[in-house]
């Protein structure tokens, strides 16, 4: 997830960065956001996207006002660092086949880790209606610096499945954190595979195949 201050600056970042335009995307009335997606399966990530994603200016999210939006993106010097420096990988969020029993089994180790609720979200596409099942904390936040994933569990229709190729490839996906045992230990506990886990500062570092060659993303802890 590449997160902008808004989402024109991060069009034009995928177009200078990856060397390709992402394709359509939609608006979240419930959040105050809209995004456009980039289709980069490979290498066992299945179904997975790039989500460009930015606060929809002049939208006040449909959701009481005491909740935050997802993401961190209501976090001001979240804000301040993409105002400074432009878009950035911020996220990533790891698909579940329940999403209610994942926010279970983070609750119940040691210790307890709050993913959120879960909330129910949608929206119309040409393709049909996208619904998913996601976790929001009401304080918005990602968790351990974005390197503990938002968990989603999608309907019958995946984003992926009209999505033409686009040139671009996950090739790796890694996180470092100080505390990398607990984040193993959360992996496990949602049944994430396929994310190398280091100990060192937060950092969460993805590689990917595009049309200017291998390009490597980090978010460096914001």
């Amino acid at each position: 997830m590449v997160a902008g201050r808004t989402l024109d600056e991060c069009v034009q970042w995928c177009e200078a960065t990856l060397g390709l335009l992402p394709g359509p995307g939609g608006a979240h009335p419930l959040m105050g956001t809209h995004n456009r997606l980039v289709p980069c399966s490979a290498n066992g990530f299945e179904r997975s996207y790039l989500e460009l994603i930015a606060i929809e200016r002049g939208k006040q999210p449909t959701r009481s006002k005491k909740q935050r939006r997802w993401f961190d993106l209501d976090d001001e010097a979240l804000q301040a660092t993409l105002q400074r420096k432009g878009p950035r990988l911020i996220h990533f969020v790891a698909r579940v086949p329940d999403a209610h029993r994942a926010v279970h089994a983070l609750a119940a180790g040691s210790p307890a880790i709050d993913r959120g609720a879960v909330i129910e979200a949608s929206r119309d596409t040409p393709a049909g209606r996208l619904e998913w099942q996601i976790t929001v904390r009401d304080d918005g936040q990602r968790l351990m610096y974005g390197v503990l994933p938002t968990l989603i569990q999608w309907g019958p229709v995946h984003p992926t499945d009209s999505m033409p190729a686009a040139g671009l490839e996950l090739v790796s996906l890694t996180a470092s954190h100080p505390r990398a045992d607990l984040l193993r230990e959360a992996y496990a506990r949602i049944g994430l595979a396929g994310v190398d886990v280091l100990q060192g500062a937060p950092d969460l570092v993805a590689s990917l195949r595009t049309p200017r060659g291998l390009v490597t993303l980090e978010s460096e802890g914001y």
